[in-house]
């Protein structure tokens, strides 16, 4: 029936589709990549979908159809631009998003019941989760190995906290100004208010990073200090912790016991793999800079914060507050086609529904300044 065979048709285009944009994504992911066993995953992945797209071409021949010459997604491009320009631990928290919304894509579609594909896939969805989140001490074997040395600062989602940085800035301060405007106060006032506003929450938010991100260090640095303490007090008791750790990990009594006694030979490398399993803590990286997280979390919510106040600079009355408005949508059309990057979702409806859920927020603060300026000045 045409109407099956054009269904087939899509069915096979997508898949394709989507099998060509993770083979591009990670052979430029192994490509960016510094640490050499990463890289070798990455490709190794690559490598894995290239087969799974040539799966694809075959099923287009199977029913005499000619496989389409299909490029890279705006999508794909857009994250291997990103990765080529910051590197790869700012997209991999992307990836991981995406591999998570197709793990289960082939499950019940007729052609990859007797193929491996089914379960590949899974295994993508969880390797690039626990890649994204920077946890080792979860992972055993040859997996456990390849990450070993990964740093998870300003990782996989550094490029997440960047647009949602942007857009709490973008969103508070078309409010603020928004709702002044809604009082009737003259350009230069609503000019001072964006200002005001985004240097107040610019500095909110870089105060807040800060904290949150000293206050995790210290705790770390808490945490390792005891353990150093335990081990020095009761070093018996922590090599039963390892033991327990490796046994956990499927090893067997004898081996688990062997391994935990060659670690505690070494007091060092005792404590940092004690700090690592059992902690879940990276010694090496205490969750990055204090003052770089601040200053990041400052320049994109300012970056953000700045959009509603630009037709201020160089328009007056209401066409300056139109133009805010108009402005303000672009920016956040622009910020719901970035959150597709971790969604997958349609770039249409991520970006409308944040102009949406933007505009709405602004129209209520206008209308309240609107009432308080009525109310309050008579």
């Amino acid at each position: 029936m045409p109407n099956e065979r054009e269904a087939h048709l899509e069915r096979y285009r997508r898949n394709l589709q989507g099998e060509i944009d993770s083979a591009a994504l990670y052979r430029t992911l192994a490509q960016c990549e510094s640490r050499p066993e990463l890289g070798e995953l990455y490709r190794r992945l690559a490598g894995i979908e290239e087969r799974h797209a040539d799966f694809w071409r075959e099923q287009f021949r199977h029913i005499d159809a000619t496989p389409p010459e299909l490029a890279p997604s705006w999508r794909t491009r857009l994250l291997i631009r990103i990765a080529r320009l910051l590197g790869p631990d700012w997209v991999v928290g992307a990836a991981a998003s995406l591999e998570q919304i197709d793990r289960g894509q082939y499950d019940e579609q007729p052609e990859t019941c007797d193929t491996g594909m089914p379960g590949q896939e899974r295994s993508h969805a969880r390797l690039l989760s626990e890649l994204a989140r920077g946890r080792r001490n979860t992972w055993n074997g040859r997996l456990f190995a390849s990450l070993e040395g990964r740093h998870s600062a300003g990782g996989g989602n550094a490029l997440r906290a960047a647009v949602l940085g942007a857009n709490d800035g973008l969103v508070s301060n078309f409010s603020l100004v928004m709702g002044v405007a809604g009082a009737a106060f003259s350009a230069q006032a609503l000019l001072l208010t964006g200002l005001a506003g985004l240097l107040a929450g610019a500095c909110s938010m870089a105060l807040g990073e800060w904290l949150s991100v000293q206050n995790a260090r210290e705790l770390y640095q808490q945490q390792i200090a005891t353990e150093r303490d335990e081990l020095a007090m009761v070093p018996d008791e922590e090599a039963e912790e390892l033991v327990l750790i490796y046994r956990a990990k499927g090893l067997e009594e004898g081996k688990a016991r062997a391994m935990a006694e060659g670690i505690m030979a070494d007091p060092s490398r005792a404590l940092d793999t004690l700090v690592r399993e059992e902690l879940g803590i990276d010694p090496d990286d205490l969750g990055g800079s204090a003052w770089l997280a601040a200053v990041t979390s400052f320049v994109v919510f300012c970056l953000g914060a700045l959009i509603p106040v630009l037709p201020f600079l160089f328009l007056d009355g209401q066409a300056a507050v139109v133009a805010c408005a108009l402005f303000s949508s672009f920016g956040l059309f622009l910020i719901g086609a970035l959150v597709t990057l971790f969604t997958g979702r349609s770039l249409l409806y991520s970006g409308l529904r944040q102009v949406a859920f933007g505009l709405g927020a602004a129209a209520v603060t206008y209308a309240l300044g609107h009432w308080l300026g009525v109310t309050v000045g008579g």
